[in-house]
């Protein structure tokens, strides 16, 4: 039997379960059509249902529906309009076919239809779009049901985590290109063009907008805006960028010096940082502890580098390293960039509690095997940030000063949980270009 095969099962079995725990029958999940710009007749870029591709690997197919009764064959409703305007959407081929009972459809109106007496005990997962909004279903989006498939999903199939491996591959490829530009002294434009152009990728078929940040600009933790003119100095280059694969996501962050020195010697150091707290991972460990773990190794960092006067304990004690690190360890990755359920204790929608010294950290569930989520410690010169500690005398602000022309460093690497550890795909995506 294929991966995908079994990964097809093992979806049926999750909306089984969540299904007849909250009471349905059957769901009925919409992928979504492009959206138009406010007094306008161009859409915005279409990004299809995760729940959909879920189900089949087809990201361009708005309009699309699949239905799903319990213990069923799903059915796919395919939507192929009868326009002369537009191209086609070119539908993947695959087992999904074979697996799945096909309908061709160029009116949404027919799946209407075609499940009139189905809807009334359907929940529909959809955004709230016209004329769905208006459609005789039991529930449109329901929580519990919503959450037991969100905790379910943090679990990947074998076939997921492929898909995911091929993924890193591309990206892998592209922060290779973007690499070079950089070093050739090219601007964050041309840096984003190389990016994309070695993944033969368009900008809207990534799955987030990738930050390109030269110099002080990786300071900006989502930095987006692209000078179109070089710097008249590289100092420092930090690129966060990601790529798709059968609607699974890669998301990888490297830093890059310039030149040797300070800087060079700090991305080694957070580089290192990085690749002992993966090594800490294995089934069982909490992943606040990992968040936890590595706020303390930023603070043995930012006390090696001399950024304050005090020792690294007191450092971490006294709060400094949400300063420098302000943002969580990591996430889920999978379906979505950042995937869902990290906060959920359980099917039935129980939820952690946010934490009050680290309030944007993504993930508090136990790590288990089959998991995959993202590790990306970071070291930063926030300015918006050190206001609060403006005069404080355990800082040396001379050394904080030195960092603040090179912004700050990030690395991001995605992990699959294993049964005794984990794989590390995006350094085995790397390995694989050389």
């Amino acid at each position: 039997m294929s991966q995908y095969v079994d990964h097809l099962q093992v979806v049926q079995k999750r909306f089984d379960e969540a299904l007849e725990a909250n009471g349905f029958d059957s769901v009925l999940i919409y992928a979504g059509h492009p959206r138009y710009a406010f007094l306008d007749d161009n859409p915005y870029s279409y990004r299809v249902n995760p729940m959909f591709k879920y189900w089949i690997p087809v990201t361009e197919s708005p309009k699309s529906f699949i239905f799903y009764r319990r213990g069923e064959t799903p059915r796919v409703f395919l939507y192929q309009a009868r326009d002369f305007w537009h191209a086609q959407p070119q539908l993947p081929p695959g087992e999904w076919q074979e697996k799945c009972d096909v309908t061709l459809i160029d009116n949404i109106d027919q799946v209407r239809a075609a499940l009139t007496d189905e809807l009334p005990h359907a929940a529909l997962i959809s955004e709230p779009l016209e004329p769905l909004d208006r459609w005789n279903v039991k529930a449109l989006n329901p929580q519990g049901l919503i959450d037991h498939l969100h905790y379910q999903r943090a679990n990947k199939t074998a076939w997921e985590m492929a898909n995911m491996r091929k993924a890193n591959l591309l990206a892998a490829r592209g922060h290779e290109a973007a690499k070079a530009a950089f070093f050739a002294g090219k601007s964050e434009l041309e840096i984003s063009h190389a990016y994309y152009g070695a993944m033969k990728f368009r900008e809207s078929q990534a799955p987030y907008n990738s930050i390109i940040g030269l110099n002080e600009h990786a300071a900006v933790l989502h930095y987006d805006v692209y000078e179109t003119e070089a710097p008249a100095e590289h100092r420092s280059f930090l690129i966060d960028a990601g790529a798709y694969y059968n609607g699974y996501c890669a998301d990888i962050t490297r830093t890059y010096a310039a030149k040797p020195g300070f800087f060079a010697e700090l991305v080694e150091a957070v580089d290192r940082a990085e690749q002992e707290i993966i090594a800490l991972i294995k089934p069982g460990v909490q992943y606040y502890d990992l968040h936890v773990e590595t706020h303390r190794k930023i603070a043995a960092i930012l006390h090696e580098f001399g950024f304050f006067k005090v020792d690294a304990n007191t450092i971490y004690e006294r709060g400094y390293t949400s300063a420098f690190f302000p943002h969580g360890l990591g996430h889920y990755i999978g379906l979505q960039v950042h995937d869902v359920g990290g906060y959920l204790k359980n099917p039935k929608g129980e939820s952690f509690e946010r934490d009050a010294r680290h309030p944007f950290l993504r993930l508090r569930r136990e790590v288990e095997e089959g998991n995959v989520f993202t590790i990306e410690p970071g070291l930063y010169v926030v300015d918006q940030l050190l206001e609060a500690f403006d005069g404080n005398e355990d800082f040396n602000w001379q050394r904080v000063a030195e960092l603040r022309p090179f912004g700050g460093v990030r690395i991001e690497d995605s992990v699959i949980v294993t049964k005794d550890g984990s794989e590390n795909i995006t350094r085995d995506a790397f390995a694989a270009l050389n």
